[in-house]
């Protein structure tokens, strides 16, 4: 990097650290600093949650997704906009209904603190396990471009990160989300006009190539449903829980809905969010798929730096800086949104909601210390940092998801049989894994098993009890 591109990183770095610590005077309690005085207005909350949920994999995976292949991801956000249709008309009015902190809240009234601890527990080891991975994505370009270590890299955008967060709370991340989220959407459509304007051939006709070399294909036909992913059902089907679960189970996602003044906000602010989610992917998708061009398909770009690698050799100095501002941008809103998250969790399920302000930053900065040592500790796999991402958190997703649609049930399922349910629900994840089903369908079969699991274990118990009484 030149001169102008560093000055456009200091500045950007310097304005979200101390804008971070000007926000940090208006928080008088833990309910500010943890849902903003329930005072978010819903756009702020809907380009936070799109911030948070694609944050630098947009960056890294994506172009390198269309770059490699096709649009067929495209498939996975059409089912993320009807999993938050669900998530807005199941689960949104309970946690408005209840005036809950924590949505985990939810399950400790119905089934006990001791429920409420292992939900919140299942998704605190969730969200580091994947925030890692998101994490370890951001150092990736950040390396690519600036030729830091992966270690500096990490090192310097957690201690960024940490200083706003740990001051202004979570008003301070919805607001900053939302600024980085145009940043870093801005940095996509920057890069398609940059390529089209120095390419050698009219736009239309570098349309039509992409189209007869399918590049553009949108739908996967294939009928290998329970193998193949990106078959079209599979995918749809994996996005629609995919959402439901992350956007109406993880705590993450669903604190930027609880921020809004009502129910109304909220619905808009997680609908919404699906269709800005599809439109963003869109655009980097188109951007890897013009770069595929520019480059002239070169095979040998290393897998997930596609657009790492045009940012280094072939953007000019100024738009490299506003390019990697992007990057950061995207990295530090899902770090900020998790550091946020996991204190608050931890603050309101696991001590009780007894924690002071002071001592709510402390927890901040304990998990910011967690995230910062996982991401040093996470190596690069050989698929795609996305879709690992993904992975990870279907593990637990469909478990989560269940105890939430039980606690609907008129039944009083004993702690044993869904805690059994539960641990069965996520060992199904890793038989299937085993036996090469798609990941799109770990939600699904972890969801129908720790749910059949529960009821199968409390109906034998009562049976039983019945016989005993006999």
């Amino acid at each position: 990097m030149q001169t102008p591109d560093l000055l456009i990183i200091i500045l950007f770095l310097l304005a979200m650290t101390i804008y971070g610590i000007w926000q940090g005077r208006t928080n008088r309690s833990t309910g500010d600093y943890f849902l903003g005085g329930r005072n978010l207005p819903w756009v702020v909350a809907m380009f936070s949650i799109v911030a948070t949920e694609t944050s630098v994999l947009t960056f890294v995976s994506i172009p390198g997704i269309a770059y490699r292949g096709d649009w067929t991801f495209l498939q996975l956000a059409m089912g993320y906009i009807l999993g938050r249709v669900l998530v807005s008309a199941v689960l949104l009015p309970a946690y408005f209904r209840e005036g809950v902190t924590s949505i985990y809240e939810i399950i400790g009234t119905r089934f006990g603190t001791s429920m409420q601890k292992l939900a919140s527990s299942v998704f605190l080891i969730t969200r580091i396990l994947a925030d890692g991975v998101r994490y370890l994505a951001t150092a990736v370009v950040v390396e690519a471009v600036t030729g830091w270590s992966l270690s500096a890299s990490v090192l310097v955008i957690g201690l960024v990160t940490l200083t706003y967060t740990l001051s202004g709370g979570i008003r301070t991340v919805v607001w900053l989300d939302s600024i980085q989220f145009v940043l870093y959407l801005a940095g996509g459509i920057i890069t398609i006009g940059y390529i089209l304007q120095n390419i050698d051939i009219p736009p239309g006709e570098a349309m039509t190539h992409l189209l007869e070399a399918g590049k553009l294909k949108l739908i996967n036909p294939d009928m290998h449903l329970l193998s193949e992913p990106w078959a079209f059902f599979s995918a749809v089907t994996g996005g629609i829980l995919l959402s439901f679960a992350s956007h109406g189970v993880d705590y993450m996602m669903v604190q930027r809905a609880l921020g809004c003044r009502n129910l109304g906000a909220a619905r808009k602010a997680m609908i919404g969010s699906g269709i800005f989610v599809f439109l963003q992917f869109s655009v980097f998708l188109l951007a890897g798929s013009l770069i595929f061009i520019f480059l002239g398909g070169d095979p040998g770009v290393e897998k997930d730096r596609e657009f790492a690698s045009f940012i280094v050799n072939h953007l000019p100095v100024g738009l490299k800086g506003i390019l990697l501002a992007g990057v950061l941008s995207a990295a530090m809103s899902t770090l900020s949104s998790s550091i946020n998250s996991l204190a608050s969790s931890t603050v309101t399920d696991l001590l009780g909601g007894s924690a002071s302000l002071n001592q709510s930053r402390l927890i901040s900065l304990g998990w910011a210390a967690v995230l910062i040592t996982i991401a040093l500790g996470f190596d690069e796999s050989d698929s795609a940092i996305v879709i690992l991402g993904l992975q990870i958190a279907s593990f637990t997703y469909g478990g989560l998801l269940a105890l939430f649609l039980l606690s609907k049930s008129s039944r009083n399922f004993s702690p044993v049989s869904l805690g059994t349910g539960l641990v069965a629900g996520m060992t199904s994840v890793m038989l299937l894994q085993q036996a090469g089903i798609a990941w799109t369908w770990y939600i699904c079969f972890a969801l129908i098993t720790t749910i059949t699991i529960a009821y199968s274990i409390d109906l034998l118990a009562e049976l039983f009890t019945q016989k005993s009484r006999q």
